[in-house]
């Protein structure tokens, strides 16, 4: 069965990234490319991972006006990422701009978008003038995506539920702020741990630094992937 872990790779540079993947197999996890690593190393940081066999989730979170996500979202998938992300709140008709700018591509990337980022509490919220708990700001957008054709959201754990009762099991949930027991938060503020998440219906978990800044981090990726497949069996 094909990993559910997606490792962040939350690095300055691209020799940085690369060392670490040498140590890692495409067996064992997917691999996550965000802002400082894009902006820091460029599209050929994607291709390189691509060519090692890792399917790679392009973390940008596209919000702009529909025409230029669409373009975008284009660029992106030349590059043969396995999936990538935009700004739920970006509304409906960007949803679905970015969404149809994937179809003529004989392998569409999966396409997901951001809800609530789960670094933000239900205060954050409300200091941008949000005036609802995270958890149903969460379900709203999830709707948005939903109706524009998205593949799924990325959300809090502590969502999952929610959304998977609300909008189905084809409706993938990917899930940061995931941190094994024991693993320091950081600046998440909605964590749950891998076996938890599968529990409630995540289909794929993102880690970042508990891997990452581990002395040994295919143990801890070892650890990972059994809790999860271990879960899924109870």
């Amino acid at each position: 069965m094909s990993s559910k872990l997606i490792v962040a790779l939350d690095f300055p540079s691209s020799n940085e990234a690369l060392a670490f993947v040498s140590k890692l197999s495409p067996v064992d996890c997917k691999l996550k490319v965000g802002f400082e690593l894009f902006v820091s190393a460029g599209p050929e940081i994607v291709r390189r991972l691509t060519d090692k066999g890792f399917d790679i989730f392009l973390d940008l979170k596209f919000h702009d006006i529909p025409n230029t996500v669409a373009s975008v979202c284009k660029a992106a998938a030349q590059l043969d990422v396995w999936m990538m992300n935009v700004h739920a709140s970006g509304g409906s008709e960007m949803l679905r701009a970015a969404r149809e700018a994937l179809l003529n591509f004989d392998s569409s990337p999966k396409l997901i978008a951001v809800s609530v980022l789960t670094s933000m509490s239900d205060q954050q919220l409300q200091e941008i003038g949000v005036d609802v708990l995270a958890k149903e700001q969460v379900k709203h957008l999830a709707g948005l995506a939903k109706n524009a054709g998205l593949d799924g959201m990325v959300c809090s754990a502590q969502e999952a539920s929610l959304l998977r009762e609300a909008f189905g099991d084809d409706f993938l949930l990917v899930t940061p702020g995931i941190r094994p027991q024991g693993a320091d938060i950081g600046d998440q503020s909605r964590v749950m741990t891998p076996a938890d998440a599968m529990r409630v219906g995540v289909d794929y978990i993102v880690v970042g630094r508990p891997i990452t800044q581990s002395p040994d981090p295919l143990a801890v990726i070892e650890g990972i992937n059994k809790e999860m497949a271990e879960s899924l069996v109870e």
